[in-house]
Protein backbone atom coordinates (compact mmCIF):
# COMPACT_ATOMS: atom_id res chain seq x y z
CA UNK A 1 0.00 0.00 0.00
CA UNK A 2 1.35 3.39 -0.97
CA UNK A 3 0.15 6.57 0.67
CA UNK A 4 0.17 9.91 -1.14
CA UNK A 5 0.00 12.99 1.07
CA UNK A 6 -0.82 16.39 -0.40
CA UNK A 7 -2.01 19.84 0.55
CA UNK A 8 1.12 21.24 2.11
CA UNK A 9 2.58 24.59 1.22
CA UNK A 10 3.61 27.98 2.46
CA UNK A 11 1.12 29.81 4.65
CA UNK A 12 1.28 32.81 6.93
CA UNK A 13 0.87 32.46 10.64
CA UNK A 14 -2.82 32.43 11.51
CA UNK A 15 -3.74 30.81 8.23
CA UNK A 16 -5.17 27.39 7.55
CA UNK A 17 -4.46 24.29 5.47
CA UNK A 18 -6.15 21.03 4.69
CA UNK A 19 -3.91 18.03 4.18
CA UNK A 20 -5.08 14.95 2.31
CA UNK A 21 -3.79 11.42 2.14
CA UNK A 22 -4.90 8.78 -0.32
CA UNK A 23 -3.98 5.11 -0.33
CA UNK A 24 -3.16 3.34 -3.56
CA UNK A 25 -5.55 0.56 -2.62
CA UNK A 26 -7.59 -0.69 0.29
CA UNK A 27 -5.51 -2.29 2.99
CA UNK A 28 -7.77 -5.32 3.15
CA UNK A 29 -8.58 -4.81 6.81
CA UNK A 30 -10.09 -2.18 9.07
CA UNK A 31 -7.26 0.16 9.95
CA UNK A 32 -6.98 3.32 11.95
CA UNK A 33 -4.97 6.15 10.36
CA UNK A 34 -2.90 8.98 11.66
CA UNK A 35 -0.75 12.01 10.98
CA UNK A 36 2.76 12.59 12.24
CA UNK A 37 5.18 15.41 11.57
CA UNK A 38 8.88 16.03 11.66
CA UNK A 39 10.33 19.49 11.97
CA UNK A 40 13.89 20.29 10.88
CA UNK A 41 16.35 18.95 13.40
CA UNK A 42 13.67 17.30 15.50
CA UNK A 43 12.29 13.83 15.91
CA UNK A 44 9.05 12.74 14.35
CA UNK A 45 6.06 13.43 16.56
CA UNK A 46 2.45 12.40 16.69
CA UNK A 47 -0.15 14.89 15.46
CA UNK A 48 -3.53 13.17 15.27
CA UNK A 49 -5.16 9.79 14.76
CA UNK A 50 -8.59 8.46 13.89
CA UNK A 51 -10.09 5.02 14.33
CA UNK A 52 -11.39 2.88 11.50
CA UNK A 53 -14.95 3.87 12.24
CA UNK A 54 -14.06 7.52 12.61
CA UNK A 55 -15.68 7.56 16.00
CA UNK A 56 -12.50 7.98 18.00
CA UNK A 57 -9.91 10.69 17.48
CA UNK A 58 -6.76 11.63 19.33
CA UNK A 59 -4.84 14.89 19.06
CA UNK A 60 -1.47 16.04 20.27
CA UNK A 61 -1.76 18.86 22.78
CA UNK A 62 0.17 21.11 20.40
CA UNK A 63 -2.61 20.99 17.76
CA UNK A 64 -5.67 20.27 19.87
CA UNK A 65 -8.39 22.82 19.28
CA UNK A 66 -6.81 23.96 16.02
CA UNK A 67 -6.96 20.75 14.02
CA UNK A 68 -9.54 18.25 12.83
CA UNK A 69 -8.73 14.79 11.54
CA UNK A 70 -11.29 13.02 9.40
CA UNK A 71 -11.57 10.21 6.90
CA UNK A 72 -13.86 9.02 4.20
CA UNK A 73 -16.05 6.37 5.78
CA UNK A 74 -14.90 2.92 4.80
CA UNK A 75 -11.97 4.24 2.79
CA UNK A 76 -8.28 4.74 3.27
CA UNK A 77 -8.51 8.46 2.57
CA UNK A 78 -7.46 10.76 5.35
CA UNK A 79 -7.66 14.49 5.97
CA UNK A 80 -6.19 16.95 8.44
CA UNK A 81 -7.58 20.46 8.65
CA UNK A 82 -5.41 22.89 10.54
CA UNK A 83 -6.34 26.43 11.56
CA UNK A 84 -4.52 29.26 13.27
CA UNK A 85 -1.23 27.87 12.07
CA UNK A 86 1.92 28.82 13.94
CA UNK A 87 5.55 28.89 12.83
CA UNK A 88 6.17 25.91 15.12
CA UNK A 89 3.79 23.89 12.94
CA UNK A 90 6.41 23.99 10.18
CA UNK A 91 7.30 20.39 9.39
CA UNK A 92 6.94 17.56 6.95
CA UNK A 93 3.59 15.92 7.64
CA UNK A 94 3.28 12.17 7.16
CA UNK A 95 0.15 10.09 6.99
CA UNK A 96 0.16 6.50 8.13
CA UNK A 97 -2.03 3.41 8.33
CA UNK A 98 -2.17 1.59 11.63
CA UNK A 99 -2.00 -2.16 12.17
CA UNK A 100 -5.32 -2.20 13.97
CA UNK A 101 -8.66 -0.42 13.97
CA UNK A 102 -8.01 1.57 17.12
CA UNK A 103 -6.54 5.06 17.00
CA UNK A 104 -3.10 5.22 18.55
CA UNK A 105 -0.37 7.77 19.16
CA UNK A 106 2.40 5.17 18.95
CA UNK A 107 4.33 5.35 15.68
CA UNK A 108 5.42 1.75 16.14
CA UNK A 109 1.83 0.61 15.68
CA UNK A 110 1.63 2.04 12.15
CA UNK A 111 2.33 -0.24 9.24
CA UNK A 112 2.30 1.96 6.14
CA UNK A 113 3.72 5.46 5.76
CA UNK A 114 3.38 8.14 3.11
CA UNK A 115 6.21 10.21 1.69
CA UNK A 116 5.16 13.39 3.47
CA UNK A 117 4.02 16.86 2.50
CA UNK A 118 5.85 20.00 3.60
CA UNK A 119 4.04 22.66 5.58
CA UNK A 120 5.85 25.94 6.08
CA UNK A 121 4.33 28.62 8.29
CA UNK A 122 5.87 32.06 8.05
CA UNK A 123 5.71 34.56 10.88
Amino acid sequence: VQLQASGGGLVQAGGSLRLSCAASRRTGSNNAMGWFRQAPGKEREFVAAISWSGGDTIYADSVKGRSTISRERGASTLFLSMENLKPEDTAIYYCAVARSSAATTNAGYYRYWGQGTLVTVSS
